[in-house]
C-alpha cells in the first residue's frame, strides 16, 4: 500500500502523467479560459482520488464524500518545510506554506476557505488546525491553547451547525477565527468572531431539515440524571421545535451520543465552569420547553396560556417567577405619556412573541459561548504577535426558495468575491512590478454593480428594506416589494413580476425578485423579508429576562442595555456593517484562498456532476482568478529554484554553476533554445508564458534525470564494488596467512602425535600375549574396546542366532563367554515377557507335537511352522442334529475314511469331545469311540497323512479299527493327545500297520516311499500308501 502511494505520489509529480492523471496547477492549463478544460482536468484528478489542485497558490478542493489515507501524521511531516510546488496539491502544503510565510516575513495572512453548504469547508477548517496542532513547537502552555483550539470547532458545530438540505453539518454562521503565534510558530493564543447565526432556524426548519444539533445531542445523549432535572424527555417528538420535520430527528450520517460526549469533554477542556455548563444546558432546555408552550383565546379574542408545567419548567430553569414570565408572554408594555400599560396580545402576537424571545435566548447565548471560548483562547503575552486567520464562511446558496437568509449570505460572498478579485489583481500586479516586469490590464467581471445594487445608500436594497421596516404605517413585504421596483426597478441586475417580460414572468412568482449576481441568478421570496430584518424582542420581553437567576441569562440581558425608545438596528444593517469590520480586517492581512466544491448533490463518493460543478467553478471565480494568473506568465519560478530542477539539462550548468542564479538561467534558457517572446527575466525570477514551453522542458528533464540517474548509480555502483574488492582482498590475504599458519602447527602437532600413537601400537602388539605392563597396556586396552564396541554393532537379533556369537581376541575369551550367557538370558526373558497367554497355548501344544513327533516323522519339520487352529471345521458347518447329540465338542477336522473291505475313500468329519471321537456323515454319527476304548494311534515315519485308531473290540457286532487320512495330522493327533490325555498311547511305525477289521479278522496298510504320492489296494489285499521322500530341512 505504501509502496502504491509512492507510486502515484511520483506519477503526480511528473508532468509525464499529465494526460492521465491531469496538471495540477491550473495555470499550466494550455486552455487556460475553457471551462470545458477546466472541468475535464478537475475530473480526471477527482476520479484518481487527487482532490487537490492548484491555481497558483489557490487551493481548489473537490469533496470526495468518503475517507482518504492522506491525512496521517507521516503525510504532514512529508509536506512540513517543503517548497510550495515541490509536492502534490495538499491543504497541508498551503497551510505549511501560509506558516513558513508568516515566520521569515513577520507579517499577519488569513486563509479564505469558500464554497457551498456540503463542499467541505469546514473539514478543511478543520485539517488546517490539526496540520498547526501537530507542527507548531511544543511545550505543556502550548499544548493547552493547541487542545482549547481543536476543541473550540465541536463546540460551536454543536452551537451554530445543523442538518441542511444540502449537507448534514452545515454552519448556520460564519466564523471567522484568528490564530495567534510567537516568534518561533508557536501558537500562543486565538479570537473567534461569528457572523448572521441564522437564529430563525431555532423556531422554523424548512422540510428535510433540522434545528441546531446541540438541541438533538441534550435529548438523545444527556445522562439520565440531567435530562430529569431539565424537565426532558428522551424523545424528540414530544418538543415542537424539533418535530417540525418529524423524519429528520435521526440522520444517518450523523451520532448524536456521541458528539455529547465529545462537547462536554471539550466544555471541560476550554474550562467551562460546571456552573456554567449547568446554566447553559438550562437555556438550551428552556428553549425547547418554551417551544411547547400554547396559548388559547378567551372570549375577548386574546391569549391565555394552557400548558402550566411547560411553564414550571422554564420558570425554573431560567430562575424567573412564573407569573412575570407568563406576562411577559401575553402583554406587551406600551407607554403613554407619563405611564406605561400593559396590552395583552393576541394568540398570533403571542407567539410571535414567544418565538422572538427564544430566538433571542439562543442567540444571545451563542454570543456568549463564542466570547467564553475566546476567553480561554486570550493571549496573555502582550509582546507582538503574527496571526493567521481562519474564514470559514457560508457559500453561495441557491435553494427552491430562497428567503432572506440567502440573500445575506449570497450578499456576502459578493463582497468576498469583490475583495477576492481585487487582492489577486494587487497581488499579481505588485509581483510584475517588484520583479521589473510590464503589467498588462487584465478584463474581467467587475461585480461592484451588483455590491451597489444591493448597499449603496438611500438607493440600495438593503437602504430601502431598512427603511420600509422602520417608516410608519402598515408595511409589509408587498410593499418592499413595490418599493423597490419603483426605486431599482430599471437595473440591469434586478428583475420582478411585474418588471419582466413575457417570458420570464412565467418563472417568477407575484411575490418574487430576482438578481443577478456574478455566479448566476438567483430569485428571492420576499415573504418574511420585513420580520426577518427587524427580529424584534419586545422591550417587556428583555425585562423579564433581567430577572433571571440564571448567570448567562443575566450576561445576555444586562440591566445597563439601554432601553432607546429608538428602533435598535435591523439585521441586515448590523450584518453589513460587520462585513466593512471584515473587509478591513482582510484587507490588512495576506490573502491565501481555498474554494471547495462538492461534486454532487447526493454525497456520493467516485460521483461527478458536471453541470452542478461548473456552477460552482462559475461563482466561485475559478476562471476570473486563472485569466487573472494567466493574463501575463503561465509560469515563474525564483531562479535558484528554477536552476537547481533543470540545470542538468545543460552541459555548462551541470553538475556546479560557478556564477549567479540568474546567469545560470540565462545559460540554460539559451542551451534550451527559448524563444525572446517565451518568457522575460525578472529581478529575482524568471516568466515562462507558454505552459507548452515549461511541459518540453519538464519532459526533457524527466528523460535526462534516468540517464543522469543511470550514469550516476553505474559510477557510485563501481566505486563501492571497487572499494568492496581491495578491503576485501586485503582481508583475505591476512586471513589465508593466518590460517596456513594456524594449520601448518596444527599439522604437524598431529604427525607428532601420530608418531608417539604409532609406536606404542607396534610396541603392544609384538608384546600382547605378554603379562599386562607399560608397553602394551594401551594395545589391550584398544583391543579390548575394539572388539567390545564390534560386538556392540553385531550382536544376535533373536534366540535361535545365539550361535552367531562374534569370536573374540584371546584376551576377551572369558568375559565373552559371560557376556554372551547375560545376553542370551536377557533375550529369553524378554521373548518369554513378550508371550501372550495364546501364544503361550499354541507353543505348549507345539512343544507337545514335538515330544511325540520329533526325529521320527519324516513330514513333522514342515508342520512346526504352521500355526495349529482351534478347530478346522466351523460350527455352522456340522449339522445340528450331530451338535445336538455329541456335547462339549472340542475339536473337529475334516478326514478321508478308507473302508474295512475294499478300502473304498469316503470323506467325513472327525470329531472330538471331551469323552469321545466321533466320525460323522453328514446329520448321521457313523461311528462313536470312547476314549476309554481306544488302545492306540498308529502312524508311519514317512510323510503320509494317514493314521489309525485302535479300538477295543470284543463283540464282533462292533466295528473294529478306523483307518484315517488327515491334512491337519499333527494338529488332529496334538488336539487328541491333550483331550483323551492319551501321551503314551501314539506309535511311529516303519513299513506295515496291521489293524483289526473285527475281532478275530485283520488287515494291513503298507507305508513306502515312491516318485508320487497314492494309495491304492495292492494285489495281496493290503492298502498301500505310497508317499514322496521329502528333504530334511
Amino acid at each position: 500500500e505504501e509502496n502504491r502511494k509512492l507510486r502515484k505520489r511520483n506519477m503526480e509529480a511528473s508532468l509525464t502523467a499529465r494526460d492521465r492523471v491531469g496538471i495540477q496547477d491550473f495555470v499550466l492549463l494550455d486552455a487556460y479560459t475553457s471551462e470545458t478544460a477546466f472541468l475535464d482536468n478537475l475530473k480526471k484528478r477527482f476520479h484518481e482520488n487527487l482532490i487537490y489542485t492548484y491555481i497558483g497558490t489557490l487551493l481548489v478542493s473537490v469533496n470526495p464524500y468518503k475517507e482518504l489515507d492522506n491525512y496521517s501524521k507521516k503525510q504532514m511531516d512529508t509536506y512540513m518545510g517543503v517548497n510550495f510546488f515541490e509536492l502534490p496539491p495538499h491543504i497541508y502544503a498551503l497551510a505549511d506554506n501560509v506558516f513558513r510565510t508568516m515566520l521569515s516575513e513577520f507579517n499577519n495572512h488569513f486563509i479564505l476557505i469558500s464554497g457551498e453548504s456540503g463542499a467541505g469547508k469546514t473539514e478543511a477548517s478543520k485539517k488546517i488546525l490539526q496540520y498547526y496542532a501537530v507542527s507548531c513547537p511544543s511545550t505543556r502552555l502550548l499544548n493547552n491553547i493547541r487542545d482549547r483550539l481543536l476543541l473550540s470547532n465541536p463546540v460551536l458545530e454543536a452551537f451554530g451547525n445543523a442538518k441542511t438540505l444540502k449537507n448534514d453539518n452545515s454552519s448556520r454562521f460564519g466564523k471567522y477565527m484568528d490564530i495567534q503565534f510567537d516568534h518561533q510558530g508557536g501558537a500562543v493564543g486565538g479570537h473567534i468572531l461569528s457572523y448572521l447565526l441564522e437564529k430563525s432556524r431555532v423556531v422554523h426548519q424548512n422540510h428535510g431539515e433540522r434545528n441546531f444539533h446541540i438541541f438533538y445531542q441534550l435529548v438523545d445523549g444527556g445522562e439520565d440524571d440531567l435530562l430529569r432535572w431539565l424537565g426532558l424527555q428522551r424523545n424528540c417528538q414530544h418538543y415542537s421545535y424539533l418535530v417540525q420535520v418529524w423524519d429528520c430527528a435521526k440522520v444517518s450520517s450523523i451520532n448524536d451520543k456521541s458528539d455529547w460526549r465529545t462537547v462536554r469533554k471539550a466544555l471541560s477542556v476550554i474550562e467551562f465552569s460546571e456552573s456554567d455548563i449547568e446554566h447553559l444546558f438550562g437555556i438550551i432546555a428552556s428553549v425547547l420547553h418554551l417551544g411547547n408552550i400554547k396559548f388559547e383565546a378567551d372570549v375577548r379574542g386574546y391569549a391565555t396560556l394552557d400548558n402550566n408545567q411547560e411553564m414550571h419548567w422554564v420558570s425554573k430553569l431560567l430562575g424567573i417567577p412564573a407569573q412575570v414570565l407568563q406576562q411577559g408572554l401575553t402583554h406587551r408594555k406600551i407607554e403613554a405619556k407619563t405611564e406605561e400599560v400593559l396590552s395583552p396580545f393576541s394568540v398570533d402576537h403571542a407567539v410571535y412573541a414567544r418565538d422572538a424571545l427564544a430566538k433571542a435566548i439562543y442567540g444571545r447565548t451563542f454570543n456568549w459561548l463564542v466570547n467564553k471560548v475566546n476567553e480561554s483562547l486570550a493571549n496573555k503575552d502582550s509582546s507582538r504577535k503574527t496571526v493567521i486567520g481562519l474564514l470559514d464562511i457560508y457559500g453561495f446558496e441557491v435553494f427552491n426558495v430562497n428567503s432572506f437568509e440567502q440573500f445575506c449570505i449570497n450578499y456576502c460572498n459578493e463582497k468576498l468575491q469583490q475583495l477576492f478579485i481585487r487582492l489577486t489583481l494587487k497581488s499579481e500586479q505588485e509581483e510584475y512590478e517588484m520583479e521589473g516586469i510590464e503589467w498588462e490590464p487584465v478584463p474581467y467581471f467587475n461585480n461592484k454593480i451588483i455590491c451597489d445594487l444591493v448597499e449603496e445608500k438611500y438607493r440600495g436594497i438593503i437602504s430601502l428594506l431598512d427603511e420600509e421596516c422602520l417608516r410608519p404605517g402598515e408595511a409589509t413585504d408587498l410593499t418592499f416589494l413595490e418599493k423597490m421596483e419603483e426605486k431599482i426597478g430599471g437595473h440591469p441586475h434586478f428583475v420582478t413580476h411585474k418588471l419582466a417580460d413575457q417570458k420570464t414572468r412565467k418563472t417568477l412568482d407575484r411575490g418574487d425578485f430576482r438578481l443577478l449576481h456574478y455566479a448566476g441568478e438567483v430569485t428571492y421570496c420576499v415573504v418574511g423579508f420585513l420580520d426577518k430584518n427587524n427580529d424584534l424582542l419586545y422591550r417587556n420581553g428583555k425585562e423579564v429576562m433581567r430577572q433571571s437567576k440564571n448567570a448567562i441569562i443575566r450576561h445576555c440581558f444586562p440591566s445597563t442595555e439601554p432601553d432607546s425608545k429608538r428602533r435598535p438596528e435591523t439585521v441586515v444593517t448590523q450584518f453589513k456593517s460587520s462585513l466593512v469590520g471584515l473587509t478591513e480586517i482582510l484587507m490588512s492581512k495576506e490573502p491565501w484562498y481555498v474554494r471547495c466544491i462538492k461534486p454532487n448533490e447526493a454525497k456520493q463518493p467516485g460521483r461527478f456532476d458536471d453541470v452542478l460543478v461548473r456552477h460552482q467553478v462559475k461563482y466561485l471565480g475559478l476562471m476570473e482568478h486563472l485569466r487573472v494568473r494567466r493574463a501575463g506568465f503561465a509560469y515563474r519560478r525564483k531562479y535558484e529554484i528554477f536552476l537547481q530542477r533543470y540545470k542538468p539539462l545543460c552541459p555548462d550548468t551541470w553538475p556546479n554553476w560557478k556564477g549567479t542564479a540568474a546567469e545560470g538561467v540565462r545559460c540554460l534558457i539559451k542551451h534550451l533554445g527559448y524563444k525572446s517572446n517565451e518568457y522575460k527575466m525578472g529581478r529575482t525570477k524568471i516568466f515562462i508564458r507558454h505552459p507548452r514551453t515549461l511541459f518540453a522542458t519538464e519532459d526533457a528533464f524527466q528523460v535526462c534525470k534516468h540517464k543522469l540517474a543511470t550514469r550516476i548509480q553505474a559510477k557510485y555502483k563501481g566505486y563501492r564494488v571497487k572499494g568492496d574488492y581491495l578491503k576485501q582482498k586485503e582481508a583475505a590475504t591476512r586471513i589465508e596467512t593466518c590460517w596456513r599458519g594456524l594449520m601448518a602447527r596444527k599439522e604437524r602437532e598431529k604427525r607428532s602425535w601420530a608418531v608417539k600413537v604409532i609406536k606404542k601400537f607396534i610396541k603392544g602388539f609384538m608384546t600382547r600375549n605378554q603379562p599386562a605392563c607399560s608397553e602394551n597396556t594401551e594395545y589391550l586396552a584398544y583391543v579390548r574396546q575394539n572388539y567390545l564396541t564390534r560386538l556392540k554393532e553385531n550382536l544376535p537379533k533373536t534366540v535361535l542366532e545365539k550361535d552367531s556369537w562374534l569370536t573374540p581376541p584371546p584376551i576377551m575369551q572369558e568375559v565373552s563367554k559371560l557376556l554372551k550367557q547375560i545376553y542370551i538370558r536377557l533375550m529369553v526373558k524378554k521373548y518369554v515377557r513378550g508371550i501372550t497367554p495364546q501364544r503361550k497355548a499354541q507353543l505348549l501344544l507345539k512343544l507337545q507335537t514335538s515330544s511325540m513327533f520329533k526325529g521320527k516323522k519324516e513330514n513333522y519339520p514342515f508342520s512346526v511352522c504352521r500355526p495349529f487352529l482351534d478347530t478346522r471345521i466351523s460350527i455352522e458347518d456340522i449339522n445340528i442334529k450331530v451338535l445336538q447329540m455329541i456335547l462339549h465338542e472340542q475339536y473337529s477336522v475334516p478326514v478321508v475314511k478308507y473302508d474295512r473291505n475294499g478300502f473304498r475313500p469316503r470323506l467325513r468329519q472327525l470329531i472330538f469331545s471331551l469323552e469321545a471321537a466321533y466320525l460323522v456323515e453328514e446329520a448321521k454319527i457313523k461311528q462313536r469311540i470312547d476314549y476309554s476304548f481306544l488302545k492306540g494311534v498308529s502312524v508311519s515315519n514317512l510323510s503320509d497323512n494317514f493314521l489309525i485308531l485302535h479300538v477295543t473290540c470284543d463283540d464282533t457286532k462292533k466295528k473294529g479299527d478306523l483307518v484315517l487320512q488327515c491334512d491337519y495330522l499333527f494338529e488332529a493327533l496334538t488336539k487328541l493327545c491333550v483331550i483323551a490325555n492319551k501321551q503314551n498311547c501314539f506309535k511311529v511305525v516303519q513299513g506295515s500297520i496291521r489293524f483289526d477289521i473285527q475281532p478275530g479278522r485283520e488287515g494291513f496298510v503298507d507305508f513306502k516311499s515312491g516318485q508320487e504320492s497314492i494309495v491304492y489296494r495292492a494285489k495281496n489285499g493290503h492298502l498301500t500308501v505310497e508317499s514322496t521322500r521329502t528333504k530334511s530341512r
